[in-house]
């Protein structure tokens, strides 16, 4: 069941969770799950926010700030000076600082 759950959330985390901070309490998942559920919906956010840009209607832009804040709980400051290499950027690994927690 946990495994399902951890799909679901990682496919769209948006349909599991209200808010990125819902995660952070989210007691079935493992504190290295709950860092991967964030970046992935950080890169759907950046996604969207290219969307956005191109003229696409779409959401809140706030969310990816929401989603930030949330890993920045997790995992201390993030190292926001290093952007992946696409046009949405998305949070590349070594801007998370591991805390060796599973």
């Amino acid at each position: 069941m946990a495994g399902d759950h951890l799909d679901k959330a990682l496919s769209d985390p948006s349909a599991v969770y209200g808010q990125p901070s819902d995660v952070l309490g989210d007691e079935r998942l493992s504190e290295a799950q709950k860092v991967e559920v964030l970046r992935r919906w950080e890169s759907l956010a950046s996604s969207e926010a290219v969307a956005l840009e191109e003229g696409m209607p779409g959401e809140d832009s706030e969310l990816l700030t929401d989603i930030l804040v949330a890993l920045g709980k997790l995992t201390g400051p993030l190292d926001l000076d290093h952007t992946g290499p696409s046009k949405a950027h998305g949070l590349p690994r070594s801007a998370i600082r591991s805390t060796g927690k599973s």
